[in-house]
């Protein structure tokens, strides 16, 4: 009688063995750290803060915002990169620290392609190209032939040398085949402030940036870098549309944890990330950013940075730019 009340508790554990073994295994288990590389209050901040929230419902965890600011990005980066790769940790990266920073310096704490692990690209904010109010061109076509005609006497502002609006004036130079003069600022605020005083003469600025006064009529806006038109500006053309191929340059911010991450962790990740894109609360939230909502799987957004870091490998060679 013992041995057969034994034999049944023993068989009853062994069929447990796989309900135990699922529970250990759930994921997430604790609350997921989501390491922003940029100052709270900041584009990245609002972004990461407003996708975070449907994502922690879909996975029954909270997720924590955690600002680690500096060097471009690349500290906050750096240190999801060698985070424990189980899942718990990831970053809401920019395009700066995963496609456009590593070009230009020597040196870098983490290799994107061998350290990180994408897992969705959450959206893209292209620029808009305005030039300063009393410059005279009426679109980009008449721009480019005002800067062919005078080879390095107009400039372009930027947020600081390497940054997004700095690439994306480089692009410009290289596709329309201009000379123009890059002029760093320390943020994109001195640069519009410049531009409205037209002590410069072009800047290519992430859509939040310019705006309020593209709206209010204070500077003209020539063209949109991205791909197609933007719905909160549906007149303006964009850049290949106004005479310019393939100019498309965009700021963009996607989720990335450290590489290892087990690939059921990775599609969970990703699938809470997509879920939040689709809530539309959250998408028109990023929309109102200026920008174009992605959602990407971990397999095309791998491929998206690889394609986009070519691009600005090829403009960093071609234009000689360092950090120097």
């Amino acid at each position: 009688m013992n041995i057969t009340r034994r034999s049944a508790f023993g068989a009853l554990g062994l069929a447990a063995l796989p309900q135990m073994a699922r529970a250990q295994s759930t994921f997430p288990d604790q609350p997921i750290r989501m390491i922003v590389p940029f100052a709270a209050g900041g584009p990245a901040d609002f972004i990461a803060r407003v996708t975070a929230r449907v994502m922690s419902e879909r996975l029954g965890k909270p997720i924590v915002v955690d600002s680690r600011a500096g060097a471009g990005g690349a500290i906050g980066v750096d240190a999801a990169a060698k985070a424990r790769a189980d899942g718990h940790t990831i970053v809401m990266a920019s395009s700066g620290a995963i496609v456009i920073l590593p070009h230009l310096q020597r040196s870098m704490p983490y290799d994107v392609q061998k350290d990180l692990a994408p897992i969705s690209q959450v959206l893209a904010v292209p620029q808009i190209i305005a030039i300063a109010p009393n410059l005279g061109p009426k679109n980009l076509a008449e721009l480019v032939a005002m800067a062919k005609a005078r080879p390095g006497a107009l400039s372009f502002g930027s947020a600081g040398v390497g940054s997004s609006l700095h690439m994306a004036g480089e692009l410009l130079k290289i596709r329309a085949g201009i000379d123009i003069v890059h002029i760093p600022y320390r943020g994109a605020a001195p640069a519009v402030t410049d531009l409205l005083a037209g002590r410069i003469q072009i800047l290519a600025a992430d859509v939040p940036a310019l705006l309020t006064h593209v709206r209010a009529g204070s500077v003209p806006a020539l063209a949109v870098t991205s791909a197609e038109r933007l719905g909160i500006m549906p007149d303006l053309p964009t850049a290949i549309e106004a005479g310019v191929p393939d100019m498309i340059s965009e700021t963009w911010y996607g989720l990335l944890g450290p590489a290892g991450i087990p690939a059921d962790r990775l599609a969970a990740l990703a699938s809470a990330a997509q879920a939040a894109l689709a809530d539309p609360e959250t998408r028109q939230a990023l929309i109102n950013q200026g920008g174009r909502v992605v959602g990407s799987n971990p397999a095309d957004f791998a491929n998206f940075i690889r394609q986009t870091s070519a691009t600005w490998s090829e403009v960093v060679r071609a234009n000689n730019i360092t950090l120097d």
